[in-house]
């Protein structure tokens, strides 16, 4: 029988992205800031960039359980057929 596994990631690939995030944040947040404009429309910048890196990280969150969902249950269906074979083949 097959074991189930958990694909995790490494130490160094869970760093990156961090790292990435927070560059990627950070230099959001001082491209607005450098902007020339008024304080009101950096302001709606940084929110509608907050909002989109919220609605980002819902969105892949989403998707991912998802797809885990979706994988558990084929993994459910998946030996009940095999059980149902198994109790074919004893009779």
């Amino acid at each position: 029988m097959d074991q189930f596994e958990l694909n995790s990631s490494t130490s160094a690939w869970d760093f990156f992205v961090k790292l990435a995030f927070a560059v990627a944040v950070g230099a959001t947040v001082m491209g607005i800031y450098m902007l020339p404009g008024e304080l009101i429309v950096k302001g709606y910048f940084m929110i509608s960039s907050l909002f989109l890196v919220f609605s980002t990280i819902t969105m892949s969150k989403t998707i991912r359980d998802k797809h885990e969902s979706d994988r558990l249950h084929n993994k459910i269906s998946e030996a009940r057929t095999t059980k149902i074979i198994r109790e074919m083949d004893k009779e």
